[in-house]
Order: C-alpha cells, then structure tokens, then sequence
C-alpha cells in the first residue's frame, strides 16, 4: 500500500539508486504492473526531489538517469490484457478442474445440480475456462450478464437436461458475476431460484483460495521460464526511448507489448463494463477470451437448426490413446449438429472404417467425455494402405462425405495415403481434416498435439515425487526414462519443468565427450550443497547409449559421491484425466475441424455430388505460433522424416539452452529470434469507418 504513495516511491527511487539498480523487472497482476508503469513515468521527477532533499548526489542522479522497465503477469484470473495466458491461470485451472472432476463423479450417483463458485472479481476467464473444460450448462462472468428473463431461461435448460437423460448439471459462477441491473449473482441466489421454481436437490461449493496454491502446472513452469529470458533479452535491448513493455505469450509465441497500452486496455474492459457494453469488453480482453466465449455458447445448448444438410460426417480416432481425445470427439459430434449434420462415429480405428464397425452418434451420446482420458471411440495403429478397397466401399455405403482423423503421427501417415489413393478410388475424393493428438507431439504441422500437455504434467509430478523421495538420504541421481519415440519433446519440456541436469534425446545428437561432460559437470555440482540430480532419457535416443548404459556410467563415475537410481515410467504416460489445456485445446480444435469442414464441403459440392481431389481438401489442423491453421497433407510431407516419425524441424529444440542454464551450464544463449515490440490491438467501436476498414485490413494481414 506504500507504494500507492508518492513518498513511498520515492524511498522506492531512493533504495534503487543507491544500490545502483536500474533495471527491474516486476512480475504481477495488474496492480502492480500499474504501478510499475506509474513509477517509470515518474522517475525523473523522483530523482529532482531527491536531490533537492539532499539525500543523493548529483552524480548518483547522473548514474541512475533512466529507469527501465519489464512486466511479466503473473495472475491467476488471467485479467491483463495483451496476453493469452498469464504466470498461474493453468495452475488455478488445475486445482479447479480436480474439484469438478471430483464433484461430478458424486453428482451423477444422486442425480443432483451443482453451483460452484469460482476466483475472478473483474474478470470471468476462469469461470468461462472451466465452464468449457467440463461441459457446463450455463456460466455467468462478469464481462457479459445474462439476458433479461435469465431466470426462467436457465430453469427450462437444466429441466431439458434432465428430461434427456443427464445425471448431473452443472453451473459455474465468477465470484464477480452480475445482472444487467448492476446487481451481483452469487450462488446461494442461484441455489434458492433452482430448488423454489425445479424442487432440483442442489449444492453450492465456494472454491476460495485453493486455486491459488498448490504446485505450478508444466505448462506455468514453462512459461515462467520462456517469459524470464524474455524479460532480460527485453531489458538489455532498452534504450531509454523504448518504451517499457510487458513480455507476454500470444498462441505459441513469445511477444513484446508497451506496458501503457496493456494497462489502458484492461482500464477500458473496466470502463466498458460499467457503461453496459457487454460485446466490446469481451472483444477487448482478447482473441482467446472471445474464441472461448463463442465456442462455450455454441457448445454448451443444443440448438440443431429446422433443416438437416444431409452430409454424413465420420469422426476416427487413430494411433495410440491420449487424454483430451474425446474432447476433441465431443465438441466436432455437436458443432456438427449444429451444423445440421448426421455425425458417425468409427470404432477402432482405419480397420473399424474398413470392416464398416460405425454407428451414429448424438448429441447426448457424448455427454461428459471432456474429463475423459484415453479413446471413447477406440484406436487402432493400423493403416488404411491394406484396407484402401475396403475403405472405399464403406465410404460408398455409408454414404460418408468427409472425415475427420484424430491421432498421431499414424493420423497423419494414414491421411496422407487416402490421399495418395484417391486417383485409383473416386470414393476416396472427400474433405479430410487431420487433429494431432499424441503424448509424443511428433505430428508434422503443429507446435502441440492433444494429450501431450497431461504427459507433460505426469512426468512433472512424477519427477517432483521421485526427487522429494529422496529427501533426507544422502546425495542421490535419478535417470528418468520418457515416451515419445524418436521425438525429444516431452524429454526437453518435462526437463525444463522439472528442473533436469540434462535430458538425452535424438534431435540434439550427442556423443561420450558430452555423457563424460554431463557426468564431470553433476559430480562438480554435488560437491556443493547440492543434494539430487535428474537426468532424463527419451526412449530412443541413442540405439547404443541405452537407459542402462547411462544408469552404470552415471553410478560408476559418481561413486563416493552420490549413488543413482533409474525409473522407466512407461504407460503411465498415456493414461490419467485430460489436464484443462487438454480439454480446451481438444475442444477448440474439434470445432474448428467441423466448421471448416462445413465450408470445405459448399466448395466442393457441384452438380449434386461432392467431389474434393485438390490438395487442399485435406489438411492438418495446427497450432503454428500464434493461430491454428490448416496446412495440406501434401505440402507436409516435406517437412517430414518418416523414418523416424518426426517433422525436420522443431520450434522447442530452442529452448534446450534455456534447460542447461538453469542448471548452471556455462553456455551463450542464441538470441537473434527475439520478439519485438508490437501494439494491443484495440476493437475500438467508436473507430470512424475509413479507418477502422484500414484497420480491420492491417489487423487480418497480421494475422494471415
């Protein structure tokens, strides 16, 4: 609260100059990034009253002339505009999900409405998150009120429900939620208008400070990680002209944002609020918010149109299971519907598509598969290369129009050949879209595949555990073994969020001068106060350096000073409940699929039959740094290295040197790809429509 004084940024200015510092980087939520801002803004005339109080020197005011300034948002409600996620929105979403997942498993024995009440007083990102994440039936945020009549609205939703057949509803609440009024909603108001007008049994859970605890998720690990090299690449390249900025993730990418423009933003979400502009404040908390919000509305009430489009849609899981898959299966079968559709469901795989194992499936038939692991559907590693006649013939009775393929790299392999087929088999000649979803993120096209942030955090957790296991006992190394076939991501990202020695893994080669390297430097290192090393392995890294191999040179070398154990943590990666990004991402990628299947399909559609042989009628949907795109099979195929099932180049593969840092290598780190400062982009209404049609234009080429 001080600091809210101008005398106490002035003992601020005062502590800083006399310590010499004139770089700082502040990591929090709005408030003090405001701060932050306000200080910066103000340093020069701090330093003239200073000096005029006779506590420093005009030489030391010289010295500290200029002050710079670089933000990280580090906040749980993710209310700071600019940025797709901040430092401890996962994590928050983390501990809200394993209450929800918890309560659902109670709610559907008793048939019973559930209210719970989520963190986020200004900002409904959490509650809107966790409301897409397990399926909710209605969330009320603060950014959007519900419209007049509400009341009666929610009543007949959860009524129609239940008269389906559901066990269970659910109702997220932001603790800031209001009406149109003005007047808060909390969830006792909501408990009372469910038992008085339904006779629903309903429960409230207030989640209150739980959400801020706990242990970081990999991802917030990461990111923390990813934005703190950021944050001093940013400070050593300012001038005092440079404006202080804010360094932030935008989809995959690390950017640069004028903390000003940050600050203005979220001070007119506020100002939008207050004067009942509903639409643009939920325009300017961002693409994500907006993305999330209009997903959400369309999932979450089933609102099939009068007339039926009489396409056929298939949805096929293919490859190893993964958390997050039926997430995906979930939101394509009801934007789907939506869309007018029959949606078909393909059991086990390229051969169930082959041996005509489908049936349709409904809305209600994918209720409650966002919170679960593995494949609904089945999955298969086969090919369709051996059943391409049988696939044509099932294509043909079923009357099948286009398909969507979720897996991994056996997804992309298997598109690719129905691709390569559909000279021989007219029936084949269908739009096609590709969903990556495997631990091992090893899909051509895509910086993430469904499944391999829930890995990610296995493997996290399972590294906290078996490092705390050790906890007491004399110095001790673990060398962890990962999945991910030749891929080295979940080895390179679960060492940078568990803090690892080294991780092994094919794409960054190495030899015995590096193993002799790696040892000298850990032995070196527990020499110290140092009590536990991690050191992980992908699978196949090395045909020669096997877990065993690096197991005895690590005990050999290391002997009276540290001893080793080695764990293999195998299937266990596969398995357990999506993580939230899992679901989100899953669901967001399934809907997109099916949309832009929708249009594919008008493009295509001529004389009364569907006819798609271009190369762009079939695709893998992708995240590519900051938006998901679709990119032909075809062209993919070059930036593939089929025989060890990975893409030939990977955008991770730069953070390795972030990993060997942080554990106190002494290596230069490459820093000629650095974000620059860009703009928050603002969705002014009140722009005169020359200039914002200037605009609007700029923004889309930015975004092409």
């Amino acid at each position: 609260m001080d600091f809210r004084a101008r005398e106490g940024r002035m003992k601020a200015a005062l502590n800083l100059v006399k310590l010499g510092i004139t770089n700082l980087c502040v990591i929090g939520g709005d408030g003090s990034l405001t701060g932050a801002n306000q200080f910066r803004t103000e340093w020069s005339t701090l330093l003239v009253d200073l000096v005029k109080a006779g506590k420093i020197s005009d030489d030391e005011a010289k010295t500290s002339s200029h002050l710079n300034i670089v933000g990280m948002v580090g906040s749980i409600d993710n209310d700071f505009c600019g940025t797709d996620m901040t430092i401890g929105t996962d994590s928050a979403l983390h501990r809200i999900i394993e209450v929800v997942d918890a309560i659902t498993t109670t709610a559907q024995s008793h048939q019973r409405t559930f209210i719970l009440e989520v963190m986020g007083r200004h900002c409904g990102y959490l509650a809107l998150v966790t409301a897409l994440a397990c399926g909710a039936d209605w969330v009320f945020i603060p950014e959007m009120p519900p419209d007049e009549g509400w009341e009666g609205h929610l009543c007949r939703r959860l009524s129609d429900q239940r008269a389906r057949g559901c066990r269970l509803n659910v109702i997220i609440v932001a603790e800031g939620a209001m009406g149109r009024d003005g007047k808060p909603i909390g969830s006792e108001d909501i408990k009372k208008l469910v038992e008085k007008n339904l006779g629903f049994d309903t429960r409230t859970t207030v989640l209150g400070h739980v959400q801020r605890g706990g242990t970081p998720s990999a991802f917030d690990r990461i990111l923390g990680s990813r934005m703190g090299v950021e944050a001093v690449m940013a400070l050593l390249e300012a001038t005092p002209e440079t404006p202080a900025c804010v360094v932030s993730l935008s989809g995959n990418q690390a950017v640069r944002l004028p903390l000003m423009e940050c600050v203005q933003v979220t001070k007119d979400v506020t100002t939008a609020m207050a004067e009942n502009r509903w639409e643009d404040a939920i325009k300017l908390r961002g693409k994500s918010f907006e993305n999330n919000w209009n997903t959400y509305k369309m999932l979450a009430h089933i609102n099939p149109p009068d007339t039926k489009s009489n396409i056929n849609v298939a949805i096929v899981n293919v490859g190893a299971p993964c958390a997050g898959m039926n997430a995906a299966v979930r939101s394509a079968v009801r934007i789907g519907i939506i869309q007018g559709h029959n949606m078909l469901a393909v059991h086990d795989g390229f051969e169930g598509l082959a041996h005509g194992n489908i049936e349709p499936i409904t809305w209600t038939g994918v209720s409650g598969w966002t919170g679960k692991g593995g494949s609904e559907l089945g999955t298969k590693r086969v090919l369709p290369s051996k059943y391409i006649e049988e696939i044509s013939l099932t294509i043909a009775k079923f009357n099948i129009h286009s398909l969507v393929i979720i897996g991994g790299f056996e997804a992309f392999m298997g598109g690719l050949e129905l691709v390569t087929a559909r000279e021989k088999y007219e029936e084949l000649c269908i739009p096609m879209v590709v969903i990556p979803a495997t631990v091992s993120n090893n899909v051509p096209g895509s910086d993430f595949s469904i499944g391999a942030d829930t890995a990610l955090n296995t493997i996290t957790s399972t590294c906290d555990r078996i490092k705390q296991s050790a906890a007491g006992t004399k110095r001790r190394v673990f060398i962890v073994e990962t999945m991910g076939g030749y891929c080295g991501y979940l080895a390179t990202m679960a060492g940078l969020a568990a803090g690892a020695d080294a991780a092994y893994i094919y794409e960054d080669k190495f030899g015995i001068r590096d193993l002799e390297m790696n040892v000298e430097h850990l032995v070196q290192k527990m020499k110290t106060d140092v009590k536990r090393g991690l050191i992980l392995r992908n699978e196949n890294c090395n045909a020669n350096y096997t877990t065993d191999f690096i197991f005895a040179l690590y005990s050999e070398e290391g002997k009276g000073v540290f001893d080793c154990r080695k764990n293999i943590l195998g299937h266990m990666q596969q398995g357990g409940t999506p993580t939230p990004f899992d679901r989100n991402f899953g669901t967001k990628m399934g809907s997109k699929a099916v949309l832009w299947l929708t249009e594919k399909l008008k493009e295509v559609y001529r004389h009364g039959r569907i006819f798609a042989n271009t190369p762009d009628s079939a695709c893998v949907l992708g995240m590519r740094k900051r938006a998901l795109t679709f990119q032909p099979l075809a062209e993919l195929n070059e930036q593939t290295d089929f025989e060890h099932r990975i893409p030939k180049t990977s955008w991770w593969l730069k953070l390795r040197p972030i990993m060997k840092i942080l554990a106190k290598y002494n290596i230069s780190l490459d820093t000629s790809e650095h974000a620059h400062m860009e703009h928050v982009i603002k969705k002014r209404v009140s722009m005169p429509a020359p200039l914002m049609k200037k605009h609007k234009e700029e923004v889309e080429e930015e975004e092409e």
